[in-house]
């Protein structure tokens, strides 16, 4: 299934809050609905999605409940004044709109923020000397039960004979020395891909990412950071293919993209990995 890319106009606009509060909705708008047809249909796939984006921006779990008693109270909330919702959806409900959207449909979104930053010269300040930008490529796992699952877990059988199940995903984003923020770039969930038997893994999504981003970020000049099982020769040769396709003889690459090994203590700190790459 395709989605709807983000406009020429929108990508040279200022970048503003109510810039990216459109094109989320456009985003949402654009999910596919997996409720049957009804005239008694309550909730929008663009209200479920702006109500999870409002949580992680305000950063409160008990946020939207408190936005519906508002409503109950003063007829009018946050939730619709800040990010147009309509009709405040329970988390419940929330996730049973959600749950069935590809991961790729968010992309547009993405793309929308990252333009913006790069259009009003915000990125300029990332680009790190000799290394260009960097981009630190790393899993972190978001679900683990054992006893709570679904297809697109992944599994791990321990010695006693129970299994952990978990969903993980890979993190790209581009991060610089000094910088607390880092800026996130589309992810690659783990998970068993449409005709494998196997697991899937980390190195796996990685070549999935690259195949599917690299000739985005590649030509602005990257250096990969990342694990040493990111960085084996099933990753990096490709980057290195994907880098010299991506310009013409009248075009050469500026920067050839570099591959870092972090230890791993810069694991969990992209930003301290940043600080370390410009020492080495």
């Amino acid at each position: 299934m395709s989605y709807p890319t983000v406009t020429a106009a929108a990508l040279t606009a200022p970048l503003t809050f109510a810039g990216i509060v459109e094109q989320l909705r456009d985003t949402f708008r654009a999910f596919p609905d997996c409720r049957k047809p009804g005239n008694n249909t309550r909730y929008t796939l663009e209200d479920a999605g702006l109500s999870a984006f409002s949580v992680f921006f305000m950063q409160c779990a008990s946020f939207l409940e408190y936005q519906r008693r508002m409503v109950e109270n003063q007829e009018r909330s946050n939730a619709q004044t800040l990010f147009g919702v309509h009709a405040i959806p329970c988390d419940n409900q929330i996730r049973h709109l959600l749950d069935s959207v590809p991961p790729a449909a968010v992309a547009p979104a993405y793309r929308y923020l990252f333009n913006g930053l790069q259009q009003n010269g915000y990125l300029d300040t990332w680009r790190v000397h000799d290394y260009g930008y960097l981009l630190a490529l790393d899993g972190t796992q978001h679900f683990s039960s054992s006893h709570i699952h679904c297809e697109q877990c992944l599994t791990k059988t321990h010695h006693n004979g129970t299994v952990t199940y978990s969903h993980q995903v890979l993190t790209p984003v581009l991060t610089a020395p000094d910088k607390p923020q880092v800026i996130p770039l589309p992810p690659e969930f783990i998970s068993r891909q449409d005709g494998q038997t196997k697991q899937d893994c980390e190195i796996n999504a990685a070549k999935r990412w690259l195949a599917q981003w690299g000739a985005d970020y590649i030509p602005l000049g990257i250096t990969f950071l990342g694990m040493i099982c990111i960085v084996t020769s099933p990753f990096a040769k490709p980057s290195w293919t994907l880098a010299h396709s991506s310009f013409s003889t009248a075009n050469p690459l500026p920067t050839r993209p570099a591959i870092l090994i972090l230890p791993p203590t810069a694991q969990s700190h992209p930003h301290d990995a940043a600080a370390l790459s410009r020492r080495a």
